[in-house]
Parts: C-alpha cells; sequence; structure tokens
C-alpha cells in the first residue's frame, strides 16, 4: 500500500481486532469502512474516528444484506482497497460428543460463510481496479490441533485454506491475498463469547500470561498490506513467547 490515501472495509469492527485495525489506518489518513453487528459499539468508533470511518450495521452471515451493503456504500468509500474478513468466534470448549450443534453451526455459519460473503461481495471491484488486498484472521488454531478446538479449529483451517486458493484464482490480477493468524491474545471479547459471559472462565487461560494485543494484530495487517504492491505475504503466524507448541500425547492404560 502506498502512502495515497486508500479504503479499507472491516468486518467484526466494532471491538477486538476490528477496532484496533481501524484506529491504526485511520490514524494514518486512510478511510474505513466499519461494519459490525452492534450498532451502539459502532456509533461510539464513529464519533471517536470520524470523518474517516463509515459505519455499517450488518451480520456477515446474511449473504444478501453483505451484498447490498457493499453496493450502497457513499462515494467517497465505495472503491475499497483492502477487505479485512476479522468477523469470527469460537463457542464451547468441549469434546465433539458433547457439544452443541448450534453452535457448531453459528461457528461455521460466521467465521466460513461469512467471510465467503464479504469476499465475493467486494473481490469483483478489486479485480476490476486491478488492485486491492483480502486479508483473512485465521488462527494458530487452524494448525494445532487442541482439546475442544473442534470445529473452532475446522472453520479456521477453511480461513487459511480459502485464502491459499483465492491467490491461484487471483493470479495476474494484481489483488493480493494474506492470512494472519494470531495465537493467544489477551484485550478482546474472543473468551467471554466462548464461554458465554462467564468471566471467571474467560479469564482463565490468559491468567500469568503476557499474551497478544488486538494493537499486535493490527500491526500486522498493516505491516503486511504496506509492503510495496510487488510483494505478497501469504501466511502471517504469530504467537506471544509465552505460547509455544506442546508434545503429542499419549493415553496410557492403568
Amino acid at each position: 500500500m502506498s502512502t495515497d490515501e486508500h479504503t479499507l472495509f472491516i468486518t467484526g469492527a466494532s471491538s477486538g481486532f476490528g477496532a484496533a485495525i481501524a484506529r491504526m489506518f485511520t490514524g494514518q489518513g486512510h478511510r474505513v469502512v466499519a461494519a459490525a453487528r452492534r450498532t451502539e459499539r459502532l456509533a461510539a468508533l464513529e464519533k471517536e474516528l470520524a470523518p474517516l470511518l463509515h459505519p455499517v450495521a450488518l451480520d456477515v452471515r446474511d449473504r444478501d444484506s453483505v451484498m447490498r451493503a457493499a453496493a450502497s456504500l457513499p462515494a467517497d468509500f465505495a472503491a475499497v482497497d483492502v477487505l479485512v474478513n476479522n468477523a469470527g468466534l469460537a463457542l464451547g470448549l468441549g469434546p465433539a460428543h458433547e457439544a452443541d450443534p448450534d453452535e457448531w453451526q453459528r461457528m461455521v455459519d460466521t467465521n466460513c460463510a461469512g467471510l465467503m460473503n464479504c469476499t465475493r461481495a467486494l473481490l469483483p471491484g478489486m479485480v476490476d481496479r486491478g488492485r486491492g488486498h483480502v486479508v483473512n484472521i485465521g488462527s494458530v488454531a487452524a494448525h494445532y490441533p487442541y482439546p475442544g478446538g473442534n470445529v473452532y479449529g475446522a472453520t479456521k483451517a477453511f480461513v487459511s485454506q480459502f485464502s491459499r486458493n483465492l491467490r491461484a484464482d487471483l493470479h495476474g490480477t494484481g489483488v493480493r491475498v494474506t492470512c494472519v493468524e494470531p495465537g493467544l491474545t489477551g484485550g478482546t471479547e474472543f473468551s467471554e463469547v466462548r464461554f458465554s459471559g462467564d468471566t471467571e472462565r474467560a479469564a482463565a487461560p490468559y491468567a500469568g500470561t503476557d499474551p497478544l494485543t488486538p494493537e499486535d494484530v493490527a500491526e500486522a495487517v498493516h505491516w503486511a498490506v504496506s509492503l510495496p504492491a510487488r510483494v505478497n505475504i501469504n501466511t502471517v503466524e504469530m504467537m506471544p513467547v509465552v505460547q509455544s507448541t506442546g508434545p503429542l500425547r499419549v493415553h496410557r492404560e492403568g
């Protein structure tokens, strides 16, 4: 991305990674379409970042609404250069045989279908203009399984592979694709959502740690997007120093 002004469309922009990315880019003079379901959060973000931020109340699971939103952006925000597919969630941490199928479906609908909906709505414009960047927010859970990660990890594996296949489809178009895959990250509502508002249980994974922050993830997105147009960063995998992969488990009888 050059020093010229650009326009980003960020999903899940009302908090966490999305809000941090919006603040970082508007702080440098770029325009941001902030899309999220919670209108009161969007209103607060608009008040903070206007006039460079345009809020859009949007549920990425609703394909028709996504297509309408992309087609009805104000003229100053219509030529989207960077799509940040950030909207996503994890629900539950139980084993697959005890999981709530409705929670599974909601993760698939948001993390996979929502990402597809937004990509399909905004990608044609980038291809027509011969430039652009799709940034998908994945997770290290795409590659490193853990107990209870079942469908969440599978949805993030989808994000990783979808990103790679987009690169193949977009060969020769000038449109770039990056998948940013964070590990343990604090300062978001991720864990509270996963545990249905149980703040004590939500805080436990972060006790005694120094996790990544939303600003760290925003910095990674900014770096990938800001490199010269000839450079495509396929994947950014990032963890806090306190996190690493562990040994394979072995169950022993007796």
